[in-house]
């Protein structure tokens, strides 16, 4: 029972909350005890009340994740966890995770985590059935993460950083949209029944606005960024070459027809793990170690 509670809340997808250090790995106060400690505590908070959000949203899906290929094995639609153990334990770390944000003692952390809990709860309920909102609402979930370690460190958030934040986020959801329905061809409505309002094609233009909309916010970031910081090394500006490598490449995995799991694509391919890697560097060094 112990393997499939865990299983159930999905540590694969934990890797999505370290959106909580952006803000304040870009304002540079990660170095400080009490700010890396604050933004800890989000992350870990953030973590349980996603947990509680696939809790539940498999609890909805139930009867839908029975003819999924891969999905009829997760616990709940197994049968592994009974429908009503899954409430309380969805319904606890909801609860537990929200609370917990307390303990960064910034309340603006504790609404935003609030905020993400009642937005993906209606997601699962409503929001997922209706086109495009069911999209606009899973990106703006990553939007709320950023925000939430933004609000626990209490660090000012610019507005190119929260439009790269939507854009980006719009692109990999989107992605996942358009890899599942090449993935599963004629059965893609069958089992996510939001997928028969799109075609392919809308979803490569989707695709080519969000990438293009990242692109242009993250140079006018890192331009702007630089311009303040000063330094003899371009290196917010030198930044903008893995960006670029490391989106293009998703991009060539979802014309590929991969991708319907973005953090096994993350996960696996090594050119993608690559350009990640050079961007952090280059970005830590230019924040902590300007030169």
């Amino acid at each position: 029972m112990i393997r499939a509670l865990l299983d159930e809340a999905r540590p694969k997808q934990w890797g999505k909350n370290v959106l909580v250090f952006a803000a304040p790995a870009a304002a540079g106060v990660l170095d400080d005890g009490q700010h890396l400690s604050r933004a800890v505590v989000v992350f870990v908070a953030f973590c349980l009340v996603s947990s509680g959000t696939y809790y539940w949203n498999d609890i909805r899906d139930v009867v839908e994740d029975r003819t999924h290929p891969k999905k009829r094995f997760r616990p709940i639609a197994a049968g592994r966890i009974p429908l009503p153990f899954a409430r309380i334990v969805g319904s606890a770390l909801l609860v537990g995770g929200i609370a917990l944000g307390f303990a960064t003692t910034e309340w603006k952390a504790v609404v935003v985590l609030a905020a993400y809990a009642v937005v993906t709860v209606l997601y699962s309920v409503r929001l997922k059935h209706i086109a495009v909102l069911d999209i606009v609402v899973v990106a703006g979930g990553f939007v709320l993460r950023a925000f939430g370690g933004a609000k626990a460190t209490n660090v000012p958030v610019s507005p190119w950083f929260i439009v790269v934040t939507v854009f980006g986020s719009l692109f990999i959801v989107t992605g996942k949209r358009y890899a599942e329905m090449r993935e599963l061809g004629d059965t893609a409505a069958s089992t996510r029944p939001m997928l028969a309002a799109y075609s392919l094609s809308y979803l490569q233009m989707v695709l080519g606005v969000s990438i293009g909309g990242t692109l242009l916010a993250y140079c006018q970031w890192a331009f702007t960024v630089a311009e303040i910081a000063g330094g003899d090394v371009p290196w917010y500006e030198l930044s903008i070459v893995p960006m670029v490598i490391a989106l293009l490449r998703y991009l060539l995995i979802l014309d590929q027809g991969k991708g319907a799991a973005p953090e096994e694509v993350f996960a696996s391919d090594r050119v993608l793990q690559a350009a990640g890697a050079v961007w952090l560097l280059i970005f830590l060094v230019g924040v902590y170690q300007p030169i």
